[in-house]
């Protein structure tokens, strides 16, 4: 059965508490990101783009307004459902990896599916196929530190992918690598939403990283912006 991911945000605010005052990240954000998108979100450091992330993963909590993701309330969850709900629907991946550096890099893609009912041989069959689809099976049993920075994050999107998110939340995948690996990991999720239909929110400081986006969106001091560039709320691929 086919899983709708198509997210929506409406009028949600957002602060955080500082010790003398509330620092306000969004003050009326709405957005809607239809299934099978991938969207990137630009925008200057500060400007919520990460915020906006944890909020339609279910990390964080807005302070008002309504987050629905396929069509689903995840603002009114409770935590139990809520990390449920998680660890089925959504992937993330991060601009610095987060892998353990004491594990192998199966042992790192499995790590999301001990939340999962799957059986030992179930969990490493999942890690063989994910671990072979972004092309590290030889690597399996190498630590993070035997590892480039491109296949620590082909690790990273094998992790995850490992559950069959519907979803991935990518903040900045690229901004620790070089070139060349920065457009490998932009083609790999290409592939992901065109040939698996991932739906794909990427946030990036990098141009040319929001090429590889079906939409681009820039978000300045809590609000999405029309700048006047080529990479605007209509940019983007075709």
């Amino acid at each position: 059965m086919e899983r709708d991911t198509s997210v929506n945000l409406q009028h949600v605010a957002k602060s955080y508490r500082t010790r003398r005052q509330g620092l306000p990240i969004f003050e009326d954000l709405t957005l809607d990101i239809p299934d099978g998108d991938f969207l990137a979100v630009m925008g200057p450091s500060g400007s919520g783009k990460s915020t906006m992330l944890n909020l339609i993963g279910g990390i964080d909590r807005p302070d008002r307004g309504e987050i629905r993701v396929g069509g689903q309330r995840i603002d009114t969850m409770g935590e139990a459902a809520l990390a449920r709900w998680r660890a089925g629907h959504v992937g993330f991946v991060f601009q610095f990896y987060n892998l353990m550096p004491m594990l192998t890099a199966a042992e790192n893609v499995e790590l999301p599916l001990l939340l999962t009912p799957l059986t030992r041989r179930q969990r490493r069959e999942r890690v063989a196929t994910v671990l072979d689809l972004v092309g590290l099976a030889e690597r399996a049993r190498h630590r993070p530190g035997e590892l480039s920075g491109g296949q620590m994050q082909r690790v990273g999107i094998a992790r995850a992918i490992a559950a069959d998110p519907c979803l991935l939340l990518c903040d900045e995948p690229t901004g620790d690598l070089d070139r060349q690996s920065a457009d490998d990991i932009l083609r790999m999720l290409g592939l992901l939403n065109a040939e698996l239909g991932k739906t794909i929110v990427m946030v990036t400081h990098d141009e040319a990283a929001a090429r590889a986006a079906r939409r681009v969106l820039r978000l300045d001091k809590g609000r999405f912006v029309a700048d006047g560039s080529r990479f605007v709320a209509d940019g983007g691929r075709p």
